[in-house]
């Protein structure tokens, strides 16, 4: 029997932590260099090709982990431009090829190791806050089951009404288990994000409370209870209004400086560039970065071409909607009224706290009639009370049913010798449109029968369609075709040659600077079978609720922060919509 002995050997060899942790003087966090990205391993098939198209070919971009000055950057680009893509880019989503132009080398220093070794995974190291889509909706996410839109303005705190403290710690949970991330979250950490983005007096505030820009700044404080090396901000500025922009982006320059962590910011074109940032990043078509650099230049500049400068159709004219010539519709009886209404919950009163001298009486709370073809706008702060006084007239609010309101005549509940008005009879009245509706709306229909559920009880049942619904559904799909189908650019109806064979055929309407094929013969409307609702972009998504809100014709029409999301030429089409029709 013969055996085998184990000696050791006289080579030295280097540790292996050492070996893998080799790295060069400030490296970069993230480094792309001439990477095509694809959502699926692409193919040689034509088909796959239309339906898996390359993301940022030839992509070239750097965040380093430290300058002799601080560089800020923010990715500009309209709606549907690939903002959100590109991030998820960076945290190390998607195909990359060749596999080898996406590396991460800082993650993999010594110094990262000493911090936290989670944070060598790149979707740890890089966090992603969005305030849009399926990563929008409040600090539940998207996960709205068992939930119903009523729960917000109900006034009893129940178990399962989590606070902000618990959402920052973890514990949103019934009958949590502590695991090894809440360990990790001090009383000093917690704290110190709270301090940092004024939580103080929202810490015992139930989730579902929130304003629109309380939300927002939870959310970042707890993706910064991760600790990570970069934030990426997804929209932070969308939707909210001045006092709350003019709070929020100081505190973001705040934590940018500071480097703890590195702050990337996604801006519309319409959206106001911070002052402290320093870099931009701006997309162009088909998911492709125009231009990268410092903010003092444009792409423009840079590819010598002069600035377009916009022109508005006329000096009346509002966001460019032509308004002299329209006829103001005559005013009718009265759809909504309200009296001495006042909203409040135990002794907090959130809408109604005024007087008013009403035919020489001083009278208290909200006094407002709402007449057939009057069109009214309520402005206010975030938190101001629009979004409340609006739920009384949708019946969503549950004090609907005792104040004395009146909707077509009818209150909510029967009184003698008036019978009240159904929740059902009252939606098939009221076309609406808000992003509490856009919150709860399931995903996975499509997006012709989210058109299509104008006309159903529920979102989820059987629609009541005829031949002339199922019309006003296609002649609707056709009009906004350019805006709601992603694959249009590159289909037969979006392409370049397409639209030169529509000039001489005359089978076409201009809509803004695209040629739209009008015609049900040669431009049919499966397109809008096959795809989901969720799996469209945002701003496609607010335009299909906001059709959706318009489609039946109803007799009031409730939009509340519809446009939001959109680019400002999507806007501009809506305006124009609502103000002509497709006429």
């Amino acid at each position: 029997m013969r055996r085998c002995v184990l000696l050791p050997s006289r080579t030295k060899t280097r540790p292996f932590l050492s070996r893998a942790f080799s790295t060069k003087p400030n490296e970069p966090i993230v480094s792309i260099k001439n990477a095509t990205f694809y959502r699926q391993h692409p193919t040689a098939t034509a088909e796959s090709g239309e339906s898996n198209p390359p993301l940022f070919p030839n992509l070239t971009i750097e965040l380093p982990s430290s300058t002799a000055k601080a560089e800020h950057w923010a990715v500009i680009g309209p709606s549907s431009a690939g903002k959100t893509t590109l991030f998820e880019i960076l945290r190390g989503q998607h195909l990359c090829f060749p596999p080898t132009a996406r590396s991460y080398p800082y993650l993999s220093s010594p110094e990262i190791e000493r911090k936290d070794h989670r944070l060598r995974v790149p979707s740890r190291a890089i966090q992603y806050v969005g305030f849009a889509g399926k990563h929008g909706g409040g600090l539940r996410g998207g996960n709205t089951a068992g939930a119903y839109l009523s729960a917000r303005y109900e006034s009893r705190k129940e178990d399962t009404d989590f606070s902000v403290l618990d959402y920052l710690t973890g514990s949103i949970e019934l009958n949590p288990m502590k695991t090894e991330k809440q360990r990790l979250r001090t009383d000093d950490a917690v704290q110190k994000v709270i301090d940092d983005l004024n939580l103080q007096a929202l810490v015992d505030m139930p989730v579902g409370n929130l304003s629109n820009g309380q939300t927002r700044r939870a959310k970042i404080a707890k993706a910064l209870l991760e600790k990570p090396e970069i934030l990426l901000l997804d929209e932070p500025f969308m939707g909210l209004d001045p006092p709350t922009l003019k709070m929020l982006s100081p505190l973001l320059c705040k934590l940018a400086e500071a480097q703890a962590p590195r702050i990337v910011l996604s801006l519309r074109p319409q959206d106001s560039l911070p002052d402290w940032i320093t870099h931009v990043v701006r997309l162009g078509p088909e998911l492709r970065v125009a231009y990268q650099g410092s903010k003092g230049k444009t792409a423009d500049a840079a590819s010598g071409q002069k600035p377009k400068v916009k022109t508005r159709l006329h000096k009346d004219s509002r966001e460019g909607v032509l308004l002299k010539g329209t006829t103001a519709p005559p005013i009718g009886e009265p759809i909504v009224e309200m009296r001495d209404v006042v909203v409040k919950y135990g002794s907090k009163t959130v809408l109604g706290n005024w007087q008013e001298t009403i035919d020489g009486q001083t009278r208290h709370g909200l006094h407002w009639t709402v007449r057939r073809g009057s069109r009214w706008g309520i402005f206010g702060p975030n938190g101001s009370g629009k979004t409340t006084l609006l739920s009384l007239i949708s019946s969503d609010h549950p004090q609907s049913y005792s104040l004395p309101i009146t909707l077509f005549s009818h209150r909510r509940l029967p009184t003698p010798g008036q019978p009240g008005i159904s929740l059902f009879d009252l939606q098939s009245r009221i076309g609406h449109s808000s992003p509490e509706v856009h919150n709860f709306f399931p995903k996975h229909l499509s997006l012709r029968r989210t058109l299509e559920s104008a006309w159903a009880d529920t979102f989820l049942s059987p629609p009541a369609l005829t031949y002339a619904r199922d019309c006003l559904v296609d002649s609707h799909l056709r009009w906004f075709e350019p805006a709601l189908n992603p694959h249009y650019a590159s289909s037969a109806h979006g392409s370049y040659k397409h639209q030169q064979r529509l000039e001489t055929s005359g089978q076409h309407f201009r809509h803004g600077t695209q040629l739209l094929n009008l015609d049900p013969a040669t431009n049919p409307t499966d397109w809008a079978d096959g795809l989901a609702f969720g799996a469209l972009p945002f701003s496609a998504q607010r335009l299909a609720l906001l059709l959706r809100a318009l489609i039946k014709k109803p007799d009031l029409v409730i939009l509340d922060e519809a446009f939001s999301g959109m680019d400002a030429a999507l806007r501009d089409k809506c305006m124009l919509f609502l103000t002509w029709g497709t006429a």
